[in-house]
């Protein structure tokens, strides 16, 4: 027995020094200690020792145990020790490198316009307003002295949901339902999505982004209008910015004009961005009309007040120079880091 037992313990001894992983420790410690171990099958044959030895031999087979089991116990700390050192030269960290950078984003150059246009006019007491995009027909059209046999109603410049439901085709319906409020003297913006019947090309697609602004209260006049729109110009052109204001023609406005602004690469002496005119139209405006304001429930007689509607594609265009306005909706990151 003794011989069988120096035998099983001899071979564990080597199996361990051999062993160059975890995972074979663990399979030895089964082959000599689990249930079905060589030394559980020893203690199995204790029946067959004759009764005065065997608490020798009992002894013998415990001693055994308790080398193999500190034998393993060492081998695995080494090898853990071992694992662990050349864990640590794959990963090792060099702190003199530099940091990988974030790919941090930042603003479409469409936000960036209209937060500065926002800024422009929040400076000057005006309020922020949305509204929805899916309009009815009467806020769209009816309420902006846009009649039924109005052109603009042609199922080819607007897109119809129903008879009563159009996607807004500008934000001026915003502006009505603020009217309609009630809550007088208005000073207001109005940014938000809108839609037509356009063919996509350089400077024109079915949905874009259009600002409109609306002042209401009493005795404001064309000369408050060209003050305002010659201070915007200023603060998002330069200082230097000069208007010009051309007779047009708008169904919610009376009189209506165009604005133009001083080319501000040229300085207005003429180049190629601005054509050799020395001008840029950038927007539409004029006094809002009575019958709108009669049917927002405002007495003409009493308030009078004036609207203006400028395209944000086409100020971040003009700021940024760019000229491609299928730019702004491509998404090529070499494109918009730019900005």
């Amino acid at each position: 027995m003794k011989d069988q037992l120096d035998k099983i313990r001899e071979d564990a001894l080597k199996q361990i020094e051999a062993s160059d992983a975890l995972e074979k420790l663990n399979e030895i410690r089964v082959a000599y200690l689990g249930k079905k171990g060589e030394l559980t099958s020893v203690l199995k044959s204790m029946k067959d020792v004759p009764p005065e030895e065997r608490p020798k031999v009992g002894q013998m087979v415990n001693d055994a145990r308790a080398i193999i089991e500190n034998r393993l116990e060492e081998a695995k700390a080494s090898l853990a020790k071992k694992a662990r050192e050349e864990q640590m030269k794959r990963e090792v960290i060099d702190v003199t490198l530099p940091a990988k950078r974030n790919n941090v984003g930042h603003s479409h150059p469409n936000t960036i316009a209209l937060e500065e246009v926002e800024r422009i006019f929040v400076g000057m007491g005006y309020e922020v307003v949305e509204g929805p995009e899916v309009e009815y027909d009467l806020y769209n059209f009816e309420k902006l002295n846009i009649p039924k046999n109005h052109p603009a109603r042609d199922e080819q410049d607007t897109f119809y949901i129903n008879d009563s439901i159009v996607l807004r085709s500008q934000t001026s319906p915003v502006q009505v339902r603020t009217m309609e409020q009630g809550k007088l003297p208005i000073r207001m913006i109005a940014p938000g999505r809108v839609f037509r019947s356009d063919e996509v090309d350089a400077t024109h697609s079915p949905s874009f982004h259009q600002i409109e602004g609306l002042v209401i209260d009493k005795n404001i006049t064309f000369a408050d209008l060209k003050g305002t729109l010659a201070e915007f110009a200023k603060e998002l052109f330069g200082p230097e910015t000069k208007v010009k204001f051309r007779p047009h023609h708008f169904p919610f406005t009376e009189p209506s004009a165009e604005v133009d602004v001083t080319c501000f690469k040229c300085g207005g002496s003429g180049c190629r961005f601005c054509k050799g005119s020395g001008w840029i139209e950038i927007l539409g405006c004029g006094m809002v009309h009575p019958n709108v304001l009669r049917m927002s429930g405002i007495d003409p007689d009493e308030y009078s007040g004036f609207a203006f509607g400028v395209g944000l594609e086409r100020i971040a265009l003009l700021k940024y120079e760019i000229d491609d306005m299928r730019l702004l909706y491509e998404n090529d990151i070499r494109f918009l880091r730019q900005f």
